[in-house]
C-alpha cells in the first residue's frame, strides 16, 4: 500500500485523513502528518486515528509515496523547501494552497516531480465536498486517477483545466461561506418573527438539505424549481419581489466575481 504524507496538519488535512481512513484508501500505518510548532494537533491526530506523527519534516517525506501540501500559501516557499531534499523523484505532490499555481510548485522543486492542484471545500469535514483538481506539467493519468481516489473519499471531484480552478475557487471552494450568509440573515428574521433559535435553525438547515436534493436529483433547472413555487401573489412571490428590489442575485453574482479575481491576485503573489 501507498504511503501518504501530511505537510500541515490542520482542518482540511483532518478531513482528508478521516476520508481515506473511513474509505480505507489508507491504513493509519500508512499515513504520516507533520506541521510547524503545534505539537498538541499532531499528538490529537496520533491520538483520534492512530495515525503516524512526526515534528520532523524528513521523517514523514521519505517514507511516503504521496505527499500533500496543506500549508497556508505565505509558506509554500518554506513548506516546499522541507521536503525538496527528501522527496522521491517518483513521488506524488498534491497541493491545498489556495491560489498556488502547479508551475510555481514544480520550480520551487526544481526537479520533474508529479505534482497535482486540488481545491476542495469545507464540507470535507462531513464527507461533502466538492472538489476540482488540475493536473501539473509532470503528472500522468495515473497521478490524476489516485488523487481523485483520495479527493473522493471527502466528497465529488472533477478535473478541470488549471485556469479554471479560479472560477471553482469562487463557486465551490468558497461556496459553502455564501449559503451560511444567507442563513444567518434567515435565522435572525426567524427569531425575530418569534421562533425559537433552535426551532429556526432545524427549519431552515432541512429546507436547505432539501433544496439540494432537489438540485441533485431533479431534471428541472433551479429557475423552474424556483418558480414551481412561487405561486402568484404568494408568500414566496413576496420574498422572490423583495429581494429583485434589493438587487439580491446582481449582489451574490458579484460576489462570486470577487472571489474570482481574488484567488487570481493570490496567484499573482498578492497576499495582502
Amino acid at each position: 500500500m501507498k504511503k501518504i504524507a501530511f505537510i500541515g496538519a490542520g482542518q482540511m488535512a483532518e478531513a482528508i485523513i478521516s476520508g481515506v481512513l473511513d474509505q480505507e484508501t489508507f491504513t493509519p500505518a500508512a499515513i504520516y502528518a507533520t506541521n510547524k510548532g503545534n505539537l498538541d494537533q499532531l499528538h490529537y491526530l496520533k491520538t483520534m486515528y492512530g495515525i503516524n506523527t512526526n515534528e520532523k519534516t524528513q521523517a514523514v517525506v521519505e517514507e511516503s509515496d504521496v505527499v500533500v501540501l496543506s500549508v497556508k500559501p505565505k509558506d509554500k516557499a518554506e513548506a516546499i523547501a522541507s521536503i525538496k531534499p527528501y522527496i522521491k523523484v517518483d513521488a506524488l505532490v498534491i497541493s491545498v494552497m489556495a491560489g498556488v499555481e502547479t508551475t510555481t510548485i514544480e520550480g520551487l522543486l526544481s526537479q520533474p516531480v508529479k505534482v497535482i492542484r486540488v481545491m476542495p471545500n469545507t464540507s470535507a469535514k462531513v464527507g461533502l465536498s466538492a472538489t476540482g483538481l488540475s493536473r501539473g506539467t509532470f503528472a500522468d493519468d495515473e497521478a490524476v486517477s489516485f488523487a481523485t481516489t483520495i479527493f473522493e473519499a471527502i466528497g465529488s471531484v472533477v478535473e478541470v483545466d488549471e485556469q479554471d480552478l479560479h472560477a471553482v475557487t469562487a463557486v465551490s471552494g468558497s461556496g459553502p461561506a455564501y449559503f451560511y450568509y444567507m442563513v444567518e440573515a434567515i435565522l435572525e428574521e426567524g427569531i425575530a418573527l418569534g421562533l425559537s433559535e433552535d426551532i429556526t435553525k432545524d427549519l431552515v438547515t432541512q429546507t436547505i438539505s432539501g433544496a439540494a436534493k432537489m438540485l441533485e436529483t431533479s431534471d428541472l433547472s433551479p429557475a423552474l424549481l424556483r418558480k414551481n413555487i412561487t405561486s402568484p401573489n404568494g408568500t414566496t412571490e413576496r420574498a422572490i419581489l423583495t429581494f429583485d428590489q434589493h438587487e439580491m442575485k446582481t449582489a451574490i453574482k458579484k460576489g462570486v466575481h470577487g472571489a474570482y479575481e481574488r484567488s487570481i491576485e493570490l496567484s499573482q503573489g498578492d497576499e495582502s
